[in-house]
């Protein structure tokens, strides 16, 4: 597959600044982001490209104060996996209990959890701040013969996590063609056979249900399938974990959970990022 890279120069080059313009880009189809030390490198499959579309996004971003430059190359196809290798994706620990890394990574150490991530262009390494936040919630649950949603599931690497912590059944659902590929080739490269991979979105849900729902996609797309989520958790004890939005967002996050009688549990925060659970109202009644 042929893709266009987005070199884009920032001043200031800013986490924020980083972070929103990746949030528009990728709403227009753009399918990976790498933070570079003058701002952000883009990928968008060939496709997908317009650049009128693009010259539009980049010259009206929301942010005060903010100068930017970029510029557009070709790029035919190549081994992805090398360019993570050279420029991004290195061996990442969380809490001490999982390690994900690549199959390119040697010498590895121990830990209780290890996956293996090849990710190509999808997102989800556990680099980001809200994977991360995510695999955290993740790890503290009691998954043993749980049902488990992984909503957007980019590498699909919180089902090969909860796969691994006894999760059964497992369902990795994601629109981008890319990612479902790609989770199937990381699903199997785990030998986590079990987990059913779906493409598509939340439509795909009316008449499934869940004892855990992980969704870390964006704001927007959170709002808009709040309501699919609580329809989908069993009524006894389920959780709705959501990450991909900021500490200001989760007012109206948490708001529109309280609209369809799921109430806030507790959240995480990193970098201004959050990760939230949500549970049923029911389920805390006495």
């Amino acid at each position: 597959m042929n893709y266009y890279e987005l070199r884009i120069l920032l001043t200031p080059n800013t986490e924020i600044n980083r972070d929103v313009i990746s949030a528009l880009l990728a709403e227009i189809g753009f399918e990976s982001f790498i933070e570079t030390e003058a701002g952000v490198d883009a990928y968008i499959a060939e496709k997908s490209f317009s650049k009128e579309v693009v010259d539009d996004v980049l010259k009206n971003i929301p942010l005060p104060g903010i100068h930017i430059q970029y510029e557009m190359k070709f790029i035919k196809n190549r081994d992805w996996n090398e360019e993570w290798e050279k420029n991004f994706f290195q061996p990442i620990v969380i809490q001490d209990k999982v390690i994900i890394h690549s199959s390119f990574h040697k010498d590895i150490p121990l830990f209780p959890y290890d996956i293996v991530i090849d990710p190509k262009m999808a997102f989800g390494t556990g680099h980001h701040s809200t994977t991360a936040l995510m695999v955290a919630y993740l790890l503290e649950q009691n998954l043993e013969n749980k049902s488990v949603l992984d909503m957007g599931c980019g590498t699909a690497v919180l089902a090969i996590l909860a796969h691994k912590k006894g999760a059964c059944p497992v369902t990795a659902i994601d629109n981008d063609e890319w990612a479902y590929e790609n989770s199937l080739e990381n699903i199997r490269i785990n030998h986590a056979s079990g987990i059913r991979v779906k493409s598509g979105d939340a439509s795909l849900l009316e008449k499934e249900r869940y004892d855990f729902i992980f969704a870390n996609i964006n704001r927007n797309i959170l709002l808009n399938d709040i309501p699919v989520y609580a329809a989908c958790m069993n009524p006894a004890g389920a959780s709705l974990f959501m990450s991909g939005f900021y500490e200001e967002d989760l007012a109206v996050i948490s708001e529109t959970c309280r609209q369809h009688s799921l109430k806030l549990a507790g959240y995480k925060e990193d970098n201004r990022w959050i990760a939230a659970q949500f549970t049923n109202v029911s389920s805390l009644l006495p």
